[in-house]
Order: structure tokens, then C-alpha cells, then sequence
């Protein structure tokens, strides 16, 4: 028996299961079978006339976005166990690895068995989805019930804390997996984050400032606005991977600047996707060396995700020239930069997606007396809570002038489909700010844990604090495997929609938490603008809203799962 006052820590039982990736490995085959059975039944459900219904998905929100969150969790599995495959065969995969790893696989088993939670409030049980003990029984597998039930313990959690405090000086809590030159990238610039973007960030953020200038010139000599751009069009040609590295790192840092490359990459992609070869050689090597910043210009006040229905219009002239007329929203970096992709509605006879064109219109940048000195334009700031560093704007046309021969890839009517061909690399993109964002709150929290002394200790000696940091750090190494994931597999020419759909949707997931649980660390202190976590949690809940809010990506996810 333990007296008043003793400190007792519960081990009796081993904290890593022998044969782990036995177990883990035998685990996949049964949330695959379930994955299944619950597409069929949702398949069922939202099917008319031998056809996926748009209105029953919609109907059935619930069970279908429920239907995408299970296949992100299996999907993360997936991944987890093809990390710890490959560390295993290089000799990797030690102590750190294996708790991840462990904690892992108990932790989203048991949530599969018991409820995946979609939001704070709404919790996915499988029932849900239409399935029944019959369905479920694939899961009572010796594998399952051995990790559900001793996987993710506190003896396991209060083991890997101890060993992040060990190993403090690395980059990441357990190896990524990835090859030595992306390691060496991630170096570089986590470098470049301590020393250039942390120390400065917070008060970018209390004082609402844009990010100097400074940085931005310093980025553009390390390559980040060229970075996947091809060679010959003044890029580096590297691979979306590590864009995913730098987008990371970065973010850590401070998420404005992890942010600034998302512009460009967005503005390369829609070029290289969609642009003439005379647009592919005026704009991509200005884009690459950050002769110019774009911005991107596609939301308006009353259509938010949906942008088939956008109003702005695009009237061409007798000179073959347009006007552009109407008004868009939430536009990040707007006044500083040199040309929008800017999507406009140039068939006035249309009401959905196949009227809309893109244009990569020119602007003057702004100063902060002018902001939008352009004529046909203006704008207003809108103020926000976080991701202050490039600032948000709405924005008004009336009668803006874009040249003819910059309406994207010459032809009208294909805006939509141009910017639907960028959405893999944006959420890719995404999903590693959020690991960032993530792994920023993790920093935070895991030295304020470290200082912090109530009741003759540290706060990170009582299990509660230290089972929440030892969860940011498994669920970071989740979203951060699938994201790689998805990144390899854009890399490699694969259709990647559904993979990037799935990181972004558990990134941005993992970064709230990941924040949440870091100010909740702080006590009182994590509540006051003074400390760094308050901008982390503003930061974070930005991430479940743009590129795709979290309802939006899962009923995406859910249409490819069941088409």
C-alpha cells in the first residue's frame, strides 16, 4: 500500500509488448475487413436508383464523414506500420520507435472499438455506419484485443516522456523514416526557424504585424518559393516531399511563415497544370526567385466552399482584355504581392463551375499607408485571431483590368478545373503546416512542463501532463507518416486526392489538440497573450477551416470512398 504522500508509479507490466510488430502487422487485415463492410453499408444507404446519391450523402452526413474518418484511421495505421517495417530493416526502430508505435495502434484501436472523434462533440461509433455485431466480430482478434487493451498505457506514456527528456537535442521525437538528404533539408531550416522565426514570431503575432521582409528575401536565397518548381523554369525540381520537410520546419517556427511558400506553390501549380507555354515561361521563374508574390483569390462573402456558385465576373472588352468586377474574402497576403490567381465567373449564363475562368492578375504591391493602390481595386483588413503574419483581406473589383493573355491557359471555362488539379499539393502542403503548428505546441508544452514546479515537482513528473505530451508526440508521428505518404505518392504520379485529403483532415485535428493540451499544461499562464502557446492555439484553429474545413474534406474523402 502507498502512504500519504509517496509517489507510486504503476509497472508491473512490461511497457513495450514483445513481438510488437507481429501484433501491429496482424492488426491491419481486420480494420480492413470493417473498412469494408462499412463502406458497403454506407454504400447501401445513399444509393437511389443504382446510383450514389449527392442528397442522401447529404442526408446522411453522419455516417458518411464517419465513413472517412475510418478510412483515415486505417489508412494511418497503414502507414504507421510500413515506418516501422522500414526502421526495423534498417536497424531504427528502437526504445522511442517502439513506444510510438505501440501507443499508436492501442490508441486508434481502441478508438475504432469505441468511438473515433470527429470533433469534441461528435463521436463516430460504428453502429453508425449501419454495422452490427456481425460486421464488427473481424475485430475480436488476439492482435486487437492485446493492443486495445495494453498498448497505449500509462506506464508506456510516462516511459516515452523520459526518454523525449533524454533526447531533447533531436529534431523529432523518434526517426521520420526519411532518407538523408531530406534530413539534411529538415536541418537547414529548422535551423534557419530557432534562429530567424522563433525568437520573433510571438511578437509578430501581439503586435499584428506583417513578417518582414527580411525573411522573406532570406527565404528566396534558400530556394522556398522555387522548391518544387521545375529547373528549367529557374526551380530547384525538388519533390513534394520536401516541400513537406521545409512546410514543417517552418511552421514550427511560426505557421505566417511556413505559409508564405503555400502562395506560390499554389500559383506554380495552377501555371504548370494549366498555363500556356508563354505563361509557363514569363511567370515561373519570377514565381521561383520571388521577383514577385502571388496571392491567391478565389473566396467570396457568400459562398465560402462553394465555389461553383462565385459572382464575380470577368467582362471581356473589345481589346480581348477583361474587367473584373464583384467582391472575395479571407485572401492571405493580398496587398503586398504582384499577381492573383483570381477566379471569375466569365460565362454570365452559368450558375455552377463551368462558367468560371482563371486569370493571373497583375496588381501593384501595397505600402501600409496604401495598401491597394492599384486602380479597379481596394480593400479592408479583417482582423483575426491567429496566422496573423501575412493578414487577412477582403477585397473589391470594379472594372479591374487583366490582360487577355493572362486568363490561364488561353481558354475560358476553365478556372474550376485548373484549381481542382492544385488541391493535392495544397492540402499536402496543409497537412505539414499542421504537424508543424503540431510540433510547435509540443516544444512549448514539454519545456514549460520541464520548468514549471507545483507541489515540489515538475509538472512533468505527474502522469496526467506527461500522458498528454507523450499523445501529441505519437499522434504528430501519425499525421506526419500519412502526409509523407501522400507526398510520395504525388511524387511518384499517383492520383493522391484521397491521401491528402486524409493528412489534412487528421493534421489539422492533431494541431488543435496538440494546442489545446499544450495551454492546458500551462494552467492559468497558457491563457494570458504574453505566453507563446496562446499563439499556437490561435494558430491551430485556423487549420480545420481553410484549404477544405474538416466537414468539406471528410464529405469529399466520403464521395471517393463510395464513387
Amino acid at each position: 500500500m502507498a502512504h500519504d504522500g509517496q509517489d507510486m508509479t504503476m509497472t508491473s507490466a512490461p511497457v513495450t509488448l514483445p513481438n510488437l510488430l507481429e501484433l501491429t502487422g496482424a492488426a491491419i487485415a481486420p480494420v480492413e475487413t470493417v473498412l469494408d463492410a462499412a463502406k458497403a453499408a454506407v454504400r447501401e444507404t445513399v444509393t437511389a436508383e443504382g446510383r450514389v446519391s449527392g442528397g442522401l450523402i447529404e442526408a446522411n452526413q453522419a455516417a458518411a464523414h464517419g465513413l472517412a474518418w475510418l478510412a483515415t484511421y486505417v489508412e494511418a495505421l497503414r502507414q504507421m506500420q510500413a515506418w516501422a517495417t522500414r526502421l526495423n530493416d534498417d536497424g531504427k526502430f528502437g526504445d522511442v520507435e517502439q513506444l510510438i508505435q505501440q501507443i499508436a495502434f492501442g490508441e486508434y484501436l481502441s478508438q475504432i472499438l469505441g468511438g473515433i472523434p470527429m470533433s469534441q462533440t461528435e463521436i463516430l461509433r460504428l453502429q453508425d455506419m449501419g454495422l452490427g455485431a456481425d460486421a464488427t466480430a473481424a475485430l475480436a482478434t488476439d492482435a486487437i484485443t492485446t493492443l486495445a487493451g495494453k498498448g497505449n498505457t500509462q506506464a508506456a506514456r510516462t516511459r516515452l516522456v523520459e526518454l523525449m527528456q533524454e533526447r531533447a537535442a533531436e529534431n523529432t521525437v523518434g526517426a521520420t523514416g526519411l532518407d538523408e538528404e531530406l534530413e539534411m533539408i529538415r536541418e537547414q531550416f529548422r535551423r534557419f526557424a530557432v534562429d530567424k522565426v522563433e525568437p520573433y514570431a510571438h511578437d509578430w503575432h501581439l503586435k499584428d504585424e506583417l513578417i518582414p521582409m527580411e525573411i522573406i528575401e532570406e527565404l528566396a536565397e534558400m530556394g522556398v518559393f522555387g522548391l518544387t518548381i521545375p529547373e528549367e523554369f529557374g526551380g530547384f525540381g525538388l519533390s513534394k516531399a520536401s516541400m513537406v520537410v521545409v512546410s514543417e520546419e517552418l511552421s514550427r517556427g511560426y505557421i505566417g511563415v511556413g505559409s508564405l511558400g503555400t502562395r506560390s506553390e499554389i500559383a506554380a501549380e495552377l501555371i504548370l497544370c494549366g498555363g500556356t507555354d508563354e505563361q509557363k515561361a514569363n511567370w515561373l521563374p519570377k514565381i521561383a526567385s520571388a521577383e514577385i508574390l502571388p496571392t491567391a483569390v478565389f473566396t467570396e462573402p457568400n459562398t465560402g466552399s462553394d465555389l461553383g456558385s462565385l459572382r464575380t465576373r470577368a467582362v471581356k472588352d473589345d481589346n480581348g482584355d477583361y474587367k473584373v468586377t464583384g467582391n472575395k474574402t479571407w485572401i492571405t497576403h493580398a496587398a503586398r504581392t504582384h499577381v492573383m490567381t483570381l477566379l471569375a465567373r466569365t460565362n454570365p449564363d452559368t450558375t455552377d463551375h463551368r462558367g468560371l475562368s482563371m486569370f493571373l492578375a497583375e496588381k501593384t504591391p501595397g505600402t501600409d499607408e496604401a495598401p491597394f493602390p492599384t486602380e479597379g481595386m481596394t480593400g479592408g483588413e479583417i482582423e483575426v485571431l491567429g496566422y496573423r503574419g501575412m493578414k487577412e483581406y477582403e477585397l473589391g473589383f470594379d472594372n479591374f483590368h487583366v490582360k487577355g493573355e493572362n486568363l490561364l491557359g488561353g481558354e475560358e471555362g476553365k478556372g474550376f478545373k485548373q484549381l481542382m488539379e492544385t488541391f493535392e499539393s495544397a492540402r499536402i502542403q496543409t497537412a505539414a503546416r499542421a504537424i508543424g503548428v503540431a510540433q510547435s505546441a509540443l516544444d512549448i508544452a514539454m519545456q514549460y512542463a520541464q520548468d514549471r514546479k507545483q507541489f515540489g515537482k515538475s509538472l512533468i513528473e505527474f502522469p496526467r501532463v506527461s500522458g498528454k505530451l507523450a499523445m501529441m508526440a505519437v499522434e504528430i508521428m501519425i499525421a506526419r507518416q500519412l502526409t509523407y505518404f501522400s507526398a510520395w505518392e504525388k511524387d511518384h504520379g499517383h492520383r493522391c486526392d484521397l491521401e491528402a485529403g486524409m493528412a489534412k483532415l487528421l493534421g489539422a485535428r492533431v494541431a488543435w489538440s496538440s494546442a489545446d493540451n499544450g495551454l492546458q499544461i500551462h494552467g492559468g499562464n497558457g491563457f494570458a497573450m504574453e505566453y507563446k502557446i496562446s499563439r499556437v492555439l490561435c494558430d491551430a484553429r485556423i487549420l480545420n477551416i481553410f484549404e477544405g474545413a474538416a466537414e468539406i474534406q471528410a464529405q469529399v474523402i466520403a464521395r471517393r470512398l463510395l464513387g
